[in-house]
């Protein structure tokens, strides 16, 4: 979408819109179910549905850690010029043990890279099951809500909590969300983020 920019003595000229960038793994990259029906995708037309300018960018992929995150974003950075970025990540370094520094430095990598480059960012807490203990569990679900308060970011409480114990809300893995599931995700995502586009924060009912 690009918009006429009037700058005085001169002529017409076309400015990019704002771009939101995502950056998540496979809950932000429709794992399992359609590309069209993730809540990416319901996110773009929401904002459509609205008339807000920002375009969405999903570079999200499946099985994506938060240190293959921080690799890629410079790039994509340099490449889309987002206005916000929303770092869906850290639920596949939990699963593969990593220690909860190493997420934390990545995670604010990943925050300081986004600012540097005038862009807000935006964190995502993730959780993971208990059977990893309580000690990991809990500094690991921390991290998230530390990163942010240090960044001054927006933290998106976890996308799944709503509905985790809805067994027919996830794909056969129990796992992956449904693509019915989506649009509460997308609900969970949209309070924190409509302030940041300049919207209000109308009730779920609207679409």
């Amino acid at each position: 979408m690009l918009f006429l920019v009037l700058v005085s003595g001169m002529p017409l000229q076309a400015a990019a819109a704002p771009s939101v960038l995502v950056l998540g793994d496979s809950l932000s990259a429709a794992y399992g179910i359609p590309l069209e029906a993730g809540w990416v995708n319901l996110l773009r037309e929401r904002i459509r549905s609205r008339d807000l300018p920002h375009e969405v960018v999903n570079a999200s992929v499946s099985g994506e850690t938060s240190r293959g995150g921080r690799e890629r974003l410079p790039a994509l950075l340099a490449s889309h010029e987002p206005t916000i970025v929303l770092i869906e990540l850290g639920g596949n370094d939990g699963l593969r043990g990593l220690p909860p520094a190493r997420l934390r430095e990545n995670l604010a990598a990943m925050a300081r890279m986004s600012r540097d480059a005038g862009a807000t960012p935006v964190l995502f807490e993730m959780r993971i099951p208990s059977n990893y203990g309580p000690a990991y569990t809990e500094a690991f679900t921390a991290t998230f809500a530390a990163v942010a308060e240090a960044h001054e970011a927006p933290l998106v409480p976890f996308l799944l909590a709503d509905f985790a114990d809805d067994e027919d809300a996830f794909l056969d893995d129990g796992i992956h969300p449904t693509a019915a599931s989506q649009p509460r995700i997308l609900d969970t995502v949209w309070p924190h983020l409509a302030p940041l586009l300049g919207a209000s924060k109308p009730s779920a009912a609207r679409n």
